[in-house]
């Protein structure tokens, strides 16, 4: 076989590897287990609490993320400061951070005998061991990832378009919310979108932060872990559950990205 020929032929094998490797075990997921053992796996004790306590605390953390992150990714996509290279870091930081490290990082900073607790206790606020402490610590991880892809879309948009704007007399307050979030709204979704994912599967930092409670702290990554060595399919059925939301997460994602994008070129 020529190189013309075999270089085709190894990309082909690669991707099949690939293709292989990353979904066989997603698909056993779904068929190791009959799906009605799976369905039933789902009415156990702590097993609904679990997924409860993960959509309320991922959606309260992404109402947090965004009221916060996407007027903190317009400044950091439309300002030169000093120090912006720093904020960008610090920002991003916690993408990399060991999830056990960031659960002992808001220990160590809000927690009980933490830097801020005792001003949190004053306030008579308690994070650890509640639901409350669940949203901080999401946020914590998830953050990044939206202000991130935010600030990636907010400085891809065309300059001239802010300009015409704010010559027209809008504020800069107006052109952010009509000009500037509508044309980087693909981006947007898309942070949310990692956003919710990273929150839905995090493990570390809650069982560290907040403990793993039933019905008040215990995410359903939490849950599978704790039944995985006990009741195997009970953990299965969490698995596919969540398997099942970020498939949803994902073609969401695409079908807005696609949307976005035949917008943009139906104005263009």
């Amino acid at each position: 076989m020529t190189a013309a020929r075999l270089f085709p032929a190894l990309l082909v094998a690669s991707l099949a590897l690939a293709l292989c490797f990353l979904t066989f075990p997603i698909v056993a997921i779904f068929v190791d287990v009959p799906p009605g053992e799976l369905v039933a796996s789902l009415g156990e004790e702590g097993t609904l609490e679990a997924l409860r306590v993960s959509l309320e605390a991922t959606g309260a953390a992404l109402a947090v993320i965004l009221i916060v992150g996407t007027p903190a990714a317009w400044f950091l996509a439309t300002r030169s400061f000093p120090g912006r290279a720093l904020a960008v870091t610090l920002v991003e930081l916690p993408l990399v951070l060991p999830p056990a490290v960031a659960g002992i990082g808001l220990l160590a900073a809000i927690g009980p005998g933490g830097l801020l607790g005792p001003a949190i206790e004053d306030a008579g606020v308690e994070l650890v061991f509640q639901t409350a402490g669940v949203v901080v610590a999401l946020v914590f991880v998830a953050s990044p990832f939206y202000v991130r892809q935010a600030q990636s879309g907010f400085a891809s948009i065309d300059p001239t378009l802010l300009e015409a704007s704010r010559t027209l007399g809008a504020s800069e307050a107006r052109t952010f919310v009509r000009i500037a979030i509508p044309a980087a709204f693909p981006s947007l979704v898309a942070g949310t979108a990692l956003a919710w994912g990273r929150a839905l599967g995090e493990f570390g930092a809650t069982l560290v932060f907040a403990g793993s409670l039933r019905g008040i702290t215990q995410t359903a990554p939490l849950a599978i872990f704790e039944r995985f060595s006990t009741d195997f399919a009970g953990a299965l059925a969490l698995s596919a559950v969540l398997v099942a939301l970020s498939a949803a997460i994902l073609l969401g994602v695409k079908l807005v990205s696609n949307v976005g994008f035949g917008g943009a070129q139906a104005r263009g």
